[in-house]
């Protein structure tokens, strides 16, 4: 069987272009013992992907030039050489961009797309909705009546994060790039403020007016000038989990910013890092509470999904740029 997948065709020095992907056509061969033949229904666009296209150490190992492309896919068992799957199994794992797959049946996970859409197991049930409840809940530690300032608020981990720091009683405010998903954030997932950081003239002026006691946790997927403004507020004993740095992902030269570590030796905070597989050994405890949540229409979710398996190189460019609301998710 024929089929097409998508290499990584070049390392990028600052920001993607469709030129860092090429198409190529391979021949698979049949499924052996333990293995299955899958055909790719969703893939999951993140930003951490684009770490993966340097040639440096760091959590994951950089993707390999030549080579396909590797994220979160939702696919259909198609033929199976494993006991473990039937034609027509919906599953998931860490997949090759291919728009057909042989894998081995132990890195998969069969799901059930009766309880909620399957494209929702590479988002809010899935590594997107752990990451968002083990940064906020493990490291966040929210309590009730504290205010919690969120960054790409719009994102995917955003609008959970959002949503799970309200189940715990806190004041939310978002942050997005645009007045449309700040109505969004407002309207549909209960944040009580927003600011567009877009056409804001003071951010650290706006968060001041927005957070008059303050900010007592402050989880942060952006970095750059948006944290910069946010930190400068930042209570006693306050917290940030600090998951994503969109903003400087591109850039080519570190950039500098203020000297931070005065400020959290003076405000006792706390500023910790994390990757959701530090904490696998609990994804069975946070799944039960999102799969809860999530039965009783407690957490909602949105999508941008792009159709296409030729769409995919676009997707993952146009998370740079806000063109995404939610998960990036392409459908074949």
């Amino acid at each position: 069987m024929k089929t097409r997948q998508i290499v990584l065709a070049s390392r990028p020095k600052g920001t993607p272009t469709t030129e860092t992907f090429r198409f190529e056509e391979i021949t698979l061969p049949e499924p052996k013992d333990g293995e299955v033949l899958l055909k790719g229904l969703y893939y999951s666009v993140d930003p951490y992907m684009r770490g993966r296209m340097n040639d440096a150490k760091s959590y994951a190992p950089p993707f390999e030039l030549d080579k396909p492309i590797v994220g979160g896919v939702v696919a259909e068992v198609i033929a199976s050489g494993s006991e473990q799957f039937q034609n027509g199994d919906l599953v998931t794992g860490r997949l090759p961009w291919q728009e057909q797959i042989i894998a081995s049946a132990k890195g998969l996970k069969k799901i059930d797309a009766s309880f909620a859409p399957a494209s929702y197991y590479l988002s809010i049930l899935g590594m997107t909705g752990l990451t968002a409840y083990f940064g906020l809940i493990s490291i966040g530690k929210p309590k009730e009546g504290e205010t919690v300032v969120v960054s790409g608020a719009a994102g995917a981990v955003g609008i959970v994060v959002g949503q799970i720091a309200k189940l715990k009683g806190c004041r939310v405010i978002g942050i997005a790039g645009s007045d449309e998903k700040i109505s969004m954030l407002k309207d549909e997932f209960g944040f009580d403020e927003g600011i567009n950081y877009k056409t804001v003239d003071d951010m650290k002026k706006s968060i001041g007016e927005l957070c008059p006691d303050g900010v007592d946790i402050y989880f942060d997927n952006v970095g750059g000038e948006i944290s910069d403004a946010v930190l400068s507020h930042i209570n006693f004993q306050a917290r940030i989990p600090l998951c994503g740095q969109i903003s400087v992902y591109n850039n080519t030269e570190v950039a500098t910013g203020p000297r931070i570590q005065p400020l959290l030796l003076t405000k006792s905070a706390l500023m910790k890092g994390f990757i959701v597989g530090d904490f696998e050994s609990e994804f069975g405890e946070g799944m039960k509470h999102l799969s809860q949540w999530v039965k009783e229409d407690k957490l909602k979710f949105t999508e941008t999904i792009v159709e296409g398996f030729d769409q995919l190189p676009q997707a993952m460019l146009d998370l740079f740029t806000g063109g995404n609301t939610g998960k990036m998710v392409v459908k074949i």
